[in-house]
């Protein structure tokens, strides 16, 4: 598989490249949206317990851990991906991340697993929103945030009542938009 390479843009590892394999359907999030998130996300990523349910690049769950979140868990498909991620978390010596070959829909975690930041990032045009918005649930900490990430012309109407829109933008075919479940009532 040919290779490119993504730069992380923040953190202890700004500046850092990590290689990237291309693979069908694989599409690292831009610079210009990580950038928008992890400024959406800066009072919240701090020792933050995050799963990137899609991998692929691992664009977003290291750029997570570069900016101080406490553990990501990568899951990825796709085995020579994986095997990518696994290869740059040993080049970042990043301890804290937990890469999973697995597809994350039929992926069983333990009962214990609660993560307080998803990114949910899945493949275009395959119809699997509602099938991951069904599974994420039993996976949440009390006023999780999920970041989500889908073609422009994908209907977000199947987000769970308890979710509320905190921020979304689009950018090109993207759209991107950042939840918090069950939110904390203002004071």
């Amino acid at each position: 598989m040919p290779s490119n390479s993504l730069r992380i843009i923040g953190g202890i590892w700004r500046s850092r490249h990590i290689t990237v394999l291309e693979s069908v359907g694989l599409r690292p999030t831009p610079n210009r949206v990580r950038e928008t998130v992890f400024n959406w996300l800066s009072p919240h990523i701090h020792d933050a317990v995050c799963l990137d349910a899609f991998a692929g690049s691992g664009a977003l769950g290291f750029e997570a851990l570069s900016r101080g979140a406490k553990s990501v868990t990568l899951v990825e498909k796709n085995k020579q991906v994986a095997q990518q991620l696994a290869k740059n978390k040993q080049l970042l010596n990043a301890e804290n991340a937990y890469v999973i070959n697995a597809n994350f829909l039929q992926y069983h975690f333990s009962e214990q697993a609660k993560f307080n930041l998803v990114f949910l990032d899945p493949p275009f045009n395959h119809d699997m929103l509602q099938k991951c918005f069904d599974c994420l649930p039993a996976l949440l900490a009390e006023h999780a945030l999920v970041y989500v990430e889908v073609e422009v012309k994908s209907d977000l109407l199947c987000v769970p009542e308890s979710w509320h829109l905190l921020k979304e933008k689009i950018a090109g075919e993207v759209r991107y938009c950042l939840y918090q479940v069950n939110p904390l009532p203002h004071s």
